[in-house]
Protein backbone atom coordinates (compact mmCIF):
# COMPACT_ATOMS: atom_id res chain seq x y z
CA UNK A 1 0.00 0.00 0.00
CA UNK A 2 1.03 3.39 -0.59
CA UNK A 3 1.31 6.35 1.04
CA UNK A 4 -2.55 7.00 1.87
CA UNK A 5 -4.57 9.46 3.81
CA UNK A 6 -6.36 7.18 6.91
CA UNK A 7 -7.69 7.72 10.45
CA UNK A 8 -5.70 6.80 13.38
CA UNK A 9 -7.55 4.35 14.37
CA UNK A 10 -8.03 2.27 10.47
CA UNK A 11 -4.52 3.03 10.22
CA UNK A 12 -3.72 0.18 13.24
CA UNK A 13 -6.47 -2.06 11.84
CA UNK A 14 -5.09 -2.23 8.60
CA UNK A 15 -0.99 -1.92 9.89
CA UNK A 16 -2.17 -5.51 11.97
CA UNK A 17 -3.69 -7.22 9.39
CA UNK A 18 -0.55 -6.50 7.16
CA UNK A 19 1.22 -7.48 9.79
CA UNK A 20 -0.50 -11.17 9.93
CA UNK A 21 -3.21 -10.79 12.22
CA UNK A 22 -5.57 -13.79 11.72
CA UNK A 23 -8.24 -12.97 14.74
CA UNK A 24 -9.43 -10.29 16.03
CA UNK A 25 -11.82 -10.64 19.57
CA UNK A 26 -13.29 -7.10 20.80
CA UNK A 27 -16.32 -5.02 22.62
CA UNK A 28 -16.99 -1.20 20.96
CA UNK A 29 -16.01 1.40 23.03
CA UNK A 30 -15.35 5.37 22.14
CA UNK A 31 -13.00 6.42 20.84
CA UNK A 32 -12.04 3.27 19.42
CA UNK A 33 -14.69 1.99 17.58
CA UNK A 34 -13.38 2.07 14.11
CA UNK A 35 -10.53 -0.52 14.89
CA UNK A 36 -13.65 -3.53 14.99
CA UNK A 37 -15.70 -1.80 12.84
CA UNK A 38 -12.51 -1.98 9.86
CA UNK A 39 -11.42 -5.79 11.33
CA UNK A 40 -15.14 -7.11 10.57
CA UNK A 41 -14.97 -5.47 7.22
CA UNK A 42 -11.62 -6.47 6.40
CA UNK A 43 -9.78 -9.16 8.35
CA UNK A 44 -12.14 -12.16 5.85
CA UNK A 45 -11.10 -10.79 3.21
CA UNK A 46 -7.43 -12.25 4.01
CA UNK A 47 -9.11 -15.38 5.76
CA UNK A 48 -9.28 -14.29 8.99
CA UNK A 49 -11.72 -14.17 12.06
CA UNK A 50 -14.13 -11.35 13.71
CA UNK A 51 -15.72 -11.50 16.38
CA UNK A 52 -17.42 -9.05 18.55
CA UNK A 53 -17.90 -10.52 21.89
CA UNK A 54 -20.47 -10.23 24.69
CA UNK A 55 -18.07 -8.08 27.16
CA UNK A 56 -14.38 -7.20 27.37
CA UNK A 57 -14.23 -10.10 29.85
CA UNK A 58 -14.87 -12.47 26.75
CA UNK A 59 -13.21 -10.76 24.70
CA UNK A 60 -9.76 -11.04 26.49
CA UNK A 61 -10.63 -14.45 27.09
CA UNK A 62 -10.88 -14.93 23.29
CA UNK A 63 -7.50 -13.67 23.11
CA UNK A 64 -5.91 -15.83 25.05
CA UNK A 65 -7.66 -19.03 23.31
CA UNK A 66 -6.40 -18.04 20.03
CA UNK A 67 -3.43 -16.78 20.79
CA UNK A 68 -2.64 -20.16 22.07
CA UNK A 69 -2.72 -21.89 18.72
CA UNK A 70 -0.13 -19.62 17.42
CA UNK A 71 -2.08 -17.41 15.04
CA UNK A 72 -1.45 -13.65 15.59
CA UNK A 73 -4.27 -12.19 17.66
CA UNK A 74 -5.11 -9.12 18.75
CA UNK A 75 -7.91 -6.91 20.83
CA UNK A 76 -8.44 -3.27 20.91
CA UNK A 77 -10.25 -1.14 23.90
CA UNK A 78 -10.78 2.19 25.57
CA UNK A 79 -9.63 3.12 29.23
CA UNK A 80 -12.47 1.21 31.18
CA UNK A 81 -12.69 -1.29 28.78
CA UNK A 82 -9.11 -1.91 29.38
CA UNK A 83 -9.80 -2.23 32.78
CA UNK A 84 -12.15 -5.12 32.74
CA UNK A 85 -9.64 -6.75 30.60
CA UNK A 86 -6.84 -6.66 33.28
CA UNK A 87 -7.87 -10.08 35.08
CA UNK A 88 -7.30 -11.76 31.53
CA UNK A 89 -4.13 -10.20 30.77
CA UNK A 90 -2.45 -11.52 33.55
CA UNK A 91 -3.66 -14.81 32.77
CA UNK A 92 -1.81 -14.47 29.08
CA UNK A 93 0.81 -13.29 30.53
CA UNK A 94 1.33 -15.93 33.09
CA UNK A 95 0.90 -18.59 30.34
CA UNK A 96 3.16 -16.58 28.37
CA UNK A 97 0.60 -16.17 25.44
CA UNK A 98 1.35 -13.60 22.52
CA UNK A 99 -1.41 -11.59 21.99
CA UNK A 100 -1.57 -7.57 20.84
CA UNK A 101 -3.54 -5.16 22.98
CA UNK A 102 -4.23 -1.71 21.63
CA UNK A 103 -5.14 0.98 24.07
CA UNK A 104 -6.89 4.18 22.27
CA UNK A 105 -6.75 5.78 26.08
CA UNK A 106 -9.59 8.34 26.95
CA UNK A 107 -10.19 10.48 29.70
CA UNK A 108 -10.54 8.75 33.47
CA UNK A 109 -10.99 8.08 35.94
CA UNK A 110 -14.14 5.40 36.34
CA UNK A 111 -16.36 6.61 33.11
CA UNK A 112 -14.61 9.47 32.60
CA UNK A 113 -15.35 10.49 29.02
CA UNK A 114 -14.96 9.98 25.38
CA UNK A 115 -12.13 12.59 25.31
CA UNK A 116 -8.11 11.76 25.03
CA UNK A 117 -6.47 11.19 28.05
CA UNK A 118 -2.89 9.40 29.47
CA UNK A 119 -4.41 8.56 32.49
CA UNK A 120 -3.51 4.91 32.08
CA UNK A 121 0.24 5.08 31.70
CA UNK A 122 0.31 3.44 35.52
CA UNK A 123 -1.94 0.68 34.28
CA UNK A 124 -0.02 -0.34 31.54
CA UNK A 125 3.15 -0.17 33.24
CA UNK A 126 2.87 -1.30 36.64
CA UNK A 127 0.43 -3.92 35.34
CA UNK A 128 -3.27 -3.44 35.66
CA UNK A 129 -3.56 -7.04 37.21
CA UNK A 130 -2.57 -9.29 39.70
CA UNK A 131 0.60 -10.87 40.41
CA UNK A 132 4.28 -10.34 38.89
CA UNK A 133 3.99 -10.00 35.51
CA UNK A 134 4.40 -6.90 32.50
CA UNK A 135 3.37 -5.33 29.16
CA UNK A 136 5.64 -4.59 26.62
CA UNK A 137 4.21 -1.25 25.98
CA UNK A 138 4.94 0.96 23.30
CA UNK A 139 3.35 4.62 22.71
CA UNK A 140 3.45 5.86 19.32
CA UNK A 141 3.34 9.81 18.36
CA UNK A 142 2.29 10.09 15.15
CA UNK A 143 -0.25 7.94 12.53
CA UNK A 144 3.21 6.51 10.71
CA UNK A 145 4.44 5.40 14.16
CA UNK A 146 0.69 3.74 15.00
CA UNK A 147 1.41 1.67 11.97
CA UNK A 148 5.02 0.86 12.91
CA UNK A 149 4.54 0.19 16.53
CA UNK A 150 1.41 -2.04 15.83
CA UNK A 151 3.10 -4.04 13.33
CA UNK A 152 6.56 -4.52 15.30
CA UNK A 153 3.79 -5.16 18.15
CA UNK A 154 3.04 -8.17 16.41
CA UNK A 155 6.69 -9.63 15.77
CA UNK A 156 7.54 -9.08 20.00
CA UNK A 157 4.67 -10.83 21.26
CA UNK A 158 5.53 -13.55 19.11
CA UNK A 159 9.80 -13.31 19.91
CA UNK A 160 9.38 -13.05 23.66
CA UNK A 161 5.39 -15.04 24.24
CA UNK A 162 4.47 -11.93 26.09
CA UNK A 163 1.22 -9.57 25.37
CA UNK A 164 2.10 -6.04 24.13
CA UNK A 165 -0.12 -2.80 24.34
CA UNK A 166 -0.19 0.10 22.19
CA UNK A 167 -1.09 2.61 23.90
CA UNK A 168 -2.26 5.23 21.62
CA UNK A 169 -4.70 8.10 22.87
CA UNK A 170 -7.57 9.49 21.52
CA UNK A 171 -6.25 12.29 19.56
CA UNK A 172 -4.29 9.62 17.27
CA UNK A 173 -6.97 7.50 17.14
CA UNK A 174 -9.44 10.07 15.60
CA UNK A 175 -6.46 12.12 13.58
CA UNK A 176 -6.10 12.05 9.74
CA UNK A 177 -2.11 11.31 7.95
CA UNK A 178 -1.24 10.65 5.14
CA UNK A 179 0.77 6.72 6.47
CA UNK A 180 2.22 3.77 4.41
CA UNK A 181 1.57 0.12 5.69
CA UNK A 182 3.83 -2.53 3.84
CA UNK A 183 3.34 -6.38 4.81
CA UNK A 184 5.40 -7.60 8.07
CA UNK A 185 8.04 -9.51 6.23
CA UNK A 186 7.39 -12.47 8.86
CA UNK A 187 4.22 -14.31 9.07
CA UNK A 188 3.91 -17.35 11.68
CA UNK A 189 2.56 -20.54 10.53
CA UNK A 190 0.88 -22.84 13.66
CA UNK A 191 2.33 -26.10 12.38
CA UNK A 192 5.71 -25.01 13.03
CA UNK A 193 5.16 -23.57 16.43
CA UNK A 194 7.21 -25.71 18.58
CA UNK A 195 5.10 -24.67 21.76
CA UNK A 196 1.41 -23.98 20.44
CA UNK A 197 -1.98 -26.00 20.94
CA UNK A 198 -1.80 -25.76 17.14
CA UNK A 199 -5.11 -27.47 15.96
CA UNK A 200 -4.46 -29.57 19.41
CA UNK A 201 -1.53 -31.79 17.53
CA UNK A 202 1.41 -33.20 19.09
CA UNK A 203 4.58 -31.55 19.79
CA UNK A 204 7.92 -33.62 20.39
CA UNK A 205 5.41 -36.35 21.52
CA UNK A 206 3.50 -34.45 24.44
CA UNK A 207 0.55 -32.41 23.70
CA UNK A 208 1.35 -28.33 24.61
CA UNK A 209 -0.20 -27.28 28.19
CA UNK A 210 -0.44 -23.59 28.48
CA UNK A 211 -1.67 -22.35 32.02
CA UNK A 212 -1.07 -19.75 34.47
CA UNK A 213 -2.25 -22.05 37.13
CA UNK A 214 0.85 -23.49 40.09
CA UNK A 215 -1.29 -25.40 43.18
CA UNK A 216 2.06 -25.65 45.00
CA UNK A 217 4.37 -23.03 45.57
CA UNK A 218 8.05 -24.59 44.14
CA UNK A 219 7.45 -24.79 40.71
CA UNK A 220 5.28 -21.38 40.87
CA UNK A 221 8.25 -19.61 41.94
CA UNK A 222 10.28 -21.02 39.62
CA UNK A 223 7.93 -20.31 36.71
CA UNK A 224 7.99 -16.97 38.10
CA UNK A 225 11.89 -16.85 38.24
CA UNK A 226 11.77 -17.60 34.48
CA UNK A 227 9.18 -14.88 33.46
CA UNK A 228 11.50 -12.59 35.60
CA UNK A 229 14.65 -13.24 33.75
CA UNK A 230 12.63 -12.93 30.19
CA UNK A 231 11.71 -9.26 31.70
CA UNK A 232 15.32 -9.13 32.36
CA UNK A 233 16.14 -9.74 28.46
CA UNK A 234 13.46 -7.29 27.17
CA UNK A 235 14.63 -4.92 29.89
CA UNK A 236 18.30 -5.07 28.42
CA UNK A 237 17.73 -5.26 24.52
CA UNK A 238 14.30 -3.65 23.38
CA UNK A 239 13.81 -0.09 24.92
CA UNK A 240 13.33 2.66 22.58
CA UNK A 241 13.26 6.53 22.89
CA UNK A 242 13.77 9.61 20.59
CA UNK A 243 15.95 12.57 21.71
CA UNK A 244 15.75 16.02 20.46
CA UNK A 245 17.96 19.00 21.01
CA UNK A 246 19.37 17.54 24.42
CA UNK A 247 23.12 17.64 23.66
CA UNK A 248 22.97 21.60 25.03
CA UNK A 249 19.70 21.89 27.00
CA UNK A 250 19.69 23.46 30.14
CA UNK A 251 15.90 22.35 30.26
CA UNK A 252 14.31 18.99 28.99
CA UNK A 253 11.05 17.91 28.62
CA UNK A 254 10.26 14.61 28.64
CA UNK A 255 6.89 13.22 27.08
CA UNK A 256 5.53 11.07 24.91
CA UNK A 257 2.13 10.62 22.45
CA UNK A 258 0.33 13.46 21.58
CA UNK A 259 2.11 15.22 24.09
CA UNK A 260 5.45 14.77 23.01
CA UNK A 261 4.25 16.31 19.34
CA UNK A 262 2.93 19.46 21.06
CA UNK A 263 6.08 19.59 23.15
CA UNK A 264 8.16 19.34 20.57
CA UNK A 265 6.40 22.34 18.61
CA UNK A 266 6.96 24.06 22.16
CA UNK A 267 10.78 22.91 22.20
CA UNK A 268 11.41 24.28 18.39
CA UNK A 269 9.60 27.88 19.33
CA UNK A 270 11.73 28.13 22.36
CA UNK A 271 14.86 27.65 20.32
CA UNK A 272 14.04 30.28 18.42
CA UNK A 273 14.24 32.80 21.06
CA UNK A 274 17.17 31.57 22.32
CA UNK A 275 16.39 29.36 24.93
CA UNK A 276 18.34 25.95 25.34
CA UNK A 277 14.99 23.33 25.59
CA UNK A 278 15.17 19.64 24.54
CA UNK A 279 12.75 16.90 24.32
CA UNK A 280 13.50 13.47 25.49
CA UNK A 281 10.57 11.16 24.50
CA UNK A 282 9.85 7.50 25.65
CA UNK A 283 8.63 4.90 22.51
CA UNK A 284 8.57 2.31 24.64
CA UNK A 285 6.65 2.98 28.60
CA UNK A 286 8.05 -0.50 29.24
CA UNK A 287 10.85 -1.12 29.26
CA UNK A 288 11.24 2.30 30.06
CA UNK A 289 14.37 3.49 28.13
CA UNK A 290 16.58 4.16 31.52
CA UNK A 291 19.90 3.97 28.97
CA UNK A 292 18.63 7.38 27.18
CA UNK A 293 18.09 8.89 30.47
CA UNK A 294 21.11 7.71 32.13
CA UNK A 295 22.98 9.19 28.98
CA UNK A 296 21.55 12.71 29.11
CA UNK A 297 24.32 15.64 29.58
CA UNK A 298 24.87 16.94 33.29
CA UNK A 299 24.60 20.63 31.86
CA UNK A 300 20.71 20.03 32.48
CA UNK A 301 19.31 22.11 34.97
CA UNK A 302 15.88 20.83 35.10
CA UNK A 303 13.12 18.18 33.45
CA UNK A 304 9.59 18.96 32.90
CA UNK A 305 7.21 16.22 32.34
CA UNK A 306 4.39 16.96 30.84
CA UNK A 307 1.43 14.71 30.21
CA UNK A 308 -2.49 14.34 29.81
CA UNK A 309 -2.50 13.08 33.44
CA UNK A 310 -2.07 14.29 37.10
CA UNK A 311 1.33 13.24 36.41
CA UNK A 312 2.02 9.38 36.06
CA UNK A 313 5.21 9.05 34.53
CA UNK A 314 7.55 11.68 37.53
CA UNK A 315 8.39 8.48 39.25
CA UNK A 316 9.87 7.17 36.34
CA UNK A 317 11.97 10.03 35.27
CA UNK A 318 13.30 10.49 38.69
CA UNK A 319 14.42 6.77 38.81
CA UNK A 320 15.88 6.70 35.64
CA UNK A 321 18.09 9.84 36.13
CA UNK A 322 18.93 8.38 39.48
CA UNK A 323 17.78 11.83 40.79
CA UNK A 324 20.05 13.59 39.20
CA UNK A 325 17.89 16.74 38.03
CA UNK A 326 15.26 18.48 39.85
CA UNK A 327 11.47 16.97 38.05
CA UNK A 328 8.39 19.22 37.79
CA UNK A 329 5.11 18.22 36.03
CA UNK A 330 2.73 20.19 34.09
CA UNK A 331 -0.49 18.26 33.14
CA UNK A 332 -4.09 18.42 32.00
CA UNK A 333 -7.13 16.23 32.79
CA UNK A 334 -10.59 16.01 31.88
CA UNK A 335 -10.11 15.91 27.76
CA UNK A 336 -7.60 18.53 27.52
CA UNK A 337 -4.17 18.71 26.38
CA UNK A 338 -1.86 21.17 27.57
CA UNK A 339 -1.38 23.68 24.64
CA UNK A 340 2.27 24.67 22.97
CA UNK A 341 1.93 27.65 24.83
CA UNK A 342 1.29 26.30 27.92
CA UNK A 343 4.29 24.24 27.70
CA UNK A 344 6.37 26.92 26.77
CA UNK A 345 5.04 29.61 29.41
CA UNK A 346 6.13 26.90 32.25
CA UNK A 347 9.20 26.52 30.33
CA UNK A 348 9.63 30.25 30.37
CA UNK A 349 8.93 30.02 34.47
CA UNK A 350 11.30 26.96 35.48
CA UNK A 351 14.33 28.50 33.32
CA UNK A 352 13.57 32.15 35.10
CA UNK A 353 14.01 30.11 38.89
Amino acid sequence: MGRVLMKGTEAIAEAAIQAGCKFFFGYPITPQNEIPEYMSAHLPEVGGTYVQAESEVASINMVMGGGATGYRVMTSSSSPGISLMSEGISYIAGSEIPAVIVNVMRAGPGLGGILPGQADYLQSTKGGGNGDYNLIVLAPSTLQECVDLTQLSFELAQKYRNPVMVAADGFMGQMMEAVEIHPSATRDDPADTTWGLGFMGERGGKRSHLHSLFLTPEPLEAHNRRLQEKYGRIKETEQRCETYHVEDAELLIAAYGTTARISRSAVNNLRAEGLKVGMIRPITLWPYPTDAFQALPDGIRHILVAEMNAGQMIDDVKVATNCRYPVSFYGRTGGFAPSVKEIEDECRRLLAL
